[in-house]
């Protein structure tokens, strides 16, 4: 049950000690108190649903389901949930699906508890929490031309070692037309070569391993 004037939190993050750090955290605040904590996307939409809590507290990479689609789900069935995401990552890319999902915040892992509490009040208050290292990111991503869907699966294959005939194969396109989205995947990224383009991917998010 709601203790009055307290921020209900969910926390969602698949590694233990790093829940169990963030629990106690905020549940050092007299304002706040963790109601549901959750191993993955998955338990994260079931507990948002069966506890109802003020703000979900969202790790972008979980498995079973990801941060990104916890919190699109979550969004589409509760439209007012409040999410702030929470990661080690801060690739545009990441950042972008995660505000496209719904969230309301994101949080980097490398912030002090000064910086998660405060922006946990705002994003339980209805306000957006985009700090400028993350605007920064952004920003960034907007200045690139962005790829398509088909040049990701290129990109996606390309990080896992295959050849153009294999990536043509395995996408069912000719190897004429790989070779045009390599090319363009190296122009959109600003990159000379096929490392150098796996490289930018991985760090701006765009792919993941």
């Amino acid at each position: 049950m709601k203790k009055e004037g307290k921020i209900r939190i969910l926390i969602a993050d698949d590694h233990y000690v790093v829940r169990m750090g963030l629990i106690a955290l905020v549940n050092t605040e007299p304002d706040m108190e963790v109601v549901a904590e959750a191993a993955d996307g998955a338990q994260a939409l079931e507990l948002f649903a069966k506890c109802n809590p003020d703000l979900a507290l969202m790790d972008l990479r979980m498995p079973v389901k990801s941060g990104v689609q916890a919190t699109l789900e979550i969004r589409n069935r509760f439209a007012t949930a409040c999410v702030l995401m929470l990661t080690a990552f801060d690739g545009d890319e990441d950042i972008h699906k995660a505000l496209q999902a719904g969230a309301q915040g994101y949080v980097l892992k490398s912030s002090t508890g000064e910086k998660l509490i405060p922006a946990l009040r705002a994003v339980a208050a209805g306000q957006r929490w985009i700090p400028k290292e993350v605007a920064n990111r952004l920003a960034l991503r907007n200045s690139f031309e962005q790829l398509s869907p088909r040049e990701v699966q290129v990109l996606s294959e390309l990080a896992r070692g295959l050849a153009n005939k294999e990536i043509a194969d395995v996408l069912n396109i000719t190897e004429h037309t790989t070779k045009d989205h390599l090319k363009s995947i190296l122009a959109k990224l600003r990159v000379a070569d096929r490392t150098e383009a796996v490289t930018v991917a991985l760090q701006r998010g765009i792919i993941h391993l």
